[in-house]
């Protein structure tokens, strides 16, 4: 009776981790996504939100434009709509109102005009998650962005920066010493520069390098010397610098594991196929990051730590 009893209990205590396995296996993993546009080169609300499910993404953080104005920071009206017709923050306040459990928003606005630092403040207040995405045609560290970088730390929240060499967030090399005069500020790198970078032997003038990838970067070293540096997986920019080097990829993933964010910033309506972008990011993450613990983080985990989501 005693054997048959331990035979039970043992063989029943076995099957529990296999269940458990299932129950995770089958699972949807969490996505959130902290790079999407409202109105991205024309689309629709409605090819957005379907975009998104396509995609499997469960939250969605929309960046807005800043105003549409005529000077030398939105090189004379060019780059309005972060130059590609992208609406302002009152936009991506009304989705986030009408699904709340699916979308949030940041605030944005041209930050060399006297009216940045109430416009921000004011969209802070109403519930803004962040800053960005800020796309300009200034200096990374002049005064009108460290004011930026001020109202960041006073409202603690993460200010997102399109880095692209001579066109947006000039000065790239020297931003480690806005890391350092901001320290309580996570900053999160994303573009043409941010990711060209990671390549030790980088060409400023290369927005897409093919090249294989020696590590150790500006952008390799600042994700590890720096708790208030992130990286945003998004765009070809993000997607390039998984592919020109697989195997410096993975290591990369691995590495950084604890400060790279998944965003998508794709226009497309479908979400799906090889015209989304963010559906080959998504699927290219799955593949040199095998291990679920890891991939969580860069999925969901990493924006969890710096966005107040919940």
């Amino acid at each position: 009776m005693m054997k048959r009893r331990h035979f039970l209990a043992t063989t029943g205590l076995a099957t529990v981790p296999t269940l458990l396995h299932s129950e995770t296996a089958s699972r949807p993993e969490e996505i959130i996504d902290i790079h999407q546009h409202v109105n991205y080169s024309g689309r629709l609300d409605p090819d957005l939100l379907r975009h998104q499910d396509a995609m499997g993404v469960t939250r969605t953080v929309l960046l807005p434009s800043g105003t549409e104005l005529t000077r030398a920071s939105t090189h004379m009206g060019k780059s309005n709509g972060l130059a590609a017709r992208i609406f302002g923050t009152a936009a991506a306040a009304r989705i986030a109102a009408l699904h709340p459990d699916r979308y949030v928003y940041f605030a944005n606005e041209v930050p060399d005009i006297p009216e940045a630092r109430k416009t921000l403040e004011e969209w802070l207040k109403k519930g803004a998650l962040g800053i960005g995405e800020q796309k300009f045609n200034i200096a990374c560290d002049s005064e009108p962005m460290q004011d930026v970088y001020r109202i960041a730390r006073d409202h603690n929240v993460p200010v997102l920066l399109h880095f692209q060499h001579e066109t947006y967030n000039l000065g790239f090399e020297r931003f480690h010493t806005m890391l350092e005069k901001f320290p309580t500020v996570n900053f999160i790198g994303h573009a043409q520069t941010w990711w060209g970078y990671i390549d030790k032997a980088h060409k400023p003038e290369e927005l897409y390098p093919k090249t294989s990838v020696t590590p150790g970067g500006l952008s390799d070293r600042w994700l590890a010397e720096y708790p208030n540096m992130f990286g945003d997986l998004s765009a070809g920019s993000g997607q390039n610098a998984l592919t020109r080097d697989r195997e410096q990829a993975i290591a990369f993933l691995d590495r950084h594991q604890d400060k790279l964010l998944l965003g998508t910033d794709c226009n497309d309506s479908e979400g799906k196929g090889a015209a989304c972008s963010g559906a080959g990011t998504i699927a290219l993450i799955r593949q040199l990051v095998p291990e679920p613990a890891t991939r969580a983080k860069i999925f969901s985990g990493n924006a969890r730590k710096i966005i107040r989501l919940d």
